[in-house]
């Protein structure tokens, strides 16, 4: 699978370490490089664009508390951004809302939660049933804006 990643400075030590967890995955690194200061948006909306037009087929975005990617991802048509904290709400964001981009928050969870979440994520299949009229509805309003 082709993974999107990136994050911001306070999410880049997070981001480096999770890549080993991603080896079997094709990674697209959108930055940062190191750790200097950076505007998380400037990151976020290229990672989420590729997911948006195919480029990659999902996203991992990481900042400081994971709510700055969430609202920047969740901008770009086509986007379903889920933060997760913890296993069970990464589960029902692939259960039951299919989401195609994690939100990790660099300050408030371990790598080794971040793994465990990520495990999680990657391994649940979207229901689909009473949870694809949902995603319809969504899907419905962004094409009317």
């Amino acid at each position: 699978m082709k993974i999107a990643l990136a994050s911001d400075h306070a999410g880049f030590e997070l981001k480096e370490r999770i890549k080993e967890f991603l080896t079997d995955h094709q990674v697209i690194d959108f930055g940062p490089v190191n750790l200097d200061s950076m505007d998380y948006p400037d990151t976020g909306f290229k990672s989420a664009e590729a997911v948006s037009n195919g480029d990659c087929e999902r996203g991992i975005l990481i900042c400081g508390s994971g709510l700055g990617m969430s609202i920047v991802a969740n901008k770009v048509p086509g986007i379903r951004a889920a933060l997760c904290q913890t296993k069970q709400f990464a589960e029902l964001s692939r259960r039951h809302n299919d989401s195609n981009i994690l939100i990790l928050s660099g300050r408030f969870i371990s790598e080794y939660l971040a793994k465990e979440i990520m495990d999680v994520w990657f391994n649940t299949e979207f229901e689909g049933g009473r949870h694809q009229k949902r995603l319809d509805k969504i899907s419905d309003y962004e094409k009317e804006k």
